[in-house]
């Protein structure tokens, strides 16, 4: 089995439209094999193209590659917010939901005039149906062998079957200082580092696309690593 890892897109889909062909053409290089790409959350909300990187993704079918998503903690948010939690829309938009809102067609500066139920109604309108069932489908975790792929971490000491979504999505501190066997290797994003963060216990590859303009993606296939970035 090959495994690709693609690090936070948070909006980037021009990155994202780069590195995916480059994927896709080194899996073709490196002969026949069961192949997964898993987008590791945190898709949305700091870019200016979360709607198109949702777009493509939910209509991503790679010929001999299966897509597996994991919930971040950005997505958590949006989704709530359109479950009908409006009063988490002031922190949404400053949190990089104000991006989010634009890339669909909405006017971030018009929404924070409103009140909160008022621009969570907006946002509702705005959003397609097929965007927020495509997120709403997303995993939390997913195991691969000696692989755990996670958006943000886990609390360590505690089984798998134990961790609380909080901390899939949110954990930084006590998984990031952790230095213990997990019994896996972690692979995450949610916790930017200008390289990749490789221990020897995890494996972190948010490399701050938004910002940085560097999406990252680990290959994975026995015990070689690898790395692709746009």
């Amino acid at each position: 089995m090959r495994v690709y890892a693609v690090g936070d897109i948070h909006g980037r889909d021009d990155l994202l439209g780069q590195l995916l062909p480059q994927i896709e053409e080194d899996n073709r290089s490196r002969g026949p094999s069961r192949t997964l790409i898993v987008f590791l959350g945190d898709l949305i909300d700091r870019g200016p193209a979360s709607a198109g990187v949702i777009e493509r993704l939910r209509l991503y079918a790679p010929e001999a590659i299966e897509p597996h998503f994991i919930l971040g903690n950005h997505e958590e948010v949006l989704l709530r917010l359109l479950d009908g939690d409006s009063v988490l829309v002031r922190d949404w938009l400053r949190f990089g939901g104000a991006e989010c809102a634009a890339s669909y067609g909405l006017d971030p500066v018009a929404l924070g005039r409103m009140t909160s139920r008022e621009a969570a109604a907006r946002i509702r309108e705005a959003i397609p149906a097929e965007h927020s069932r495509f997120l709403a489908g997303f995993d939390d975790t997913l195991r691969i062998g000696d692989y755990l792929f996670v958006h943000a971490g886990i609390r360590p000491g505690l089984p798998l079957a134990s961790q609380a979504q909080s901390d899939l999505r949110w954990i930084r501190g006590p998984f990031l200082d952790c230095e213990h066997d997990h019994g896996f290797v972690v692979v995450h994003g949610h916790t930017i580092t200008e390289e990749v963060d490789q221990r020897s216990n995890r494996i972190g590859i948010d490399t701050g696309a938004y910002a940085s303009g560097k999406l990252t993606a680990l290959g994975l296939e026995g015990t070689d690593q690898w790395l692709i970035q746009s």
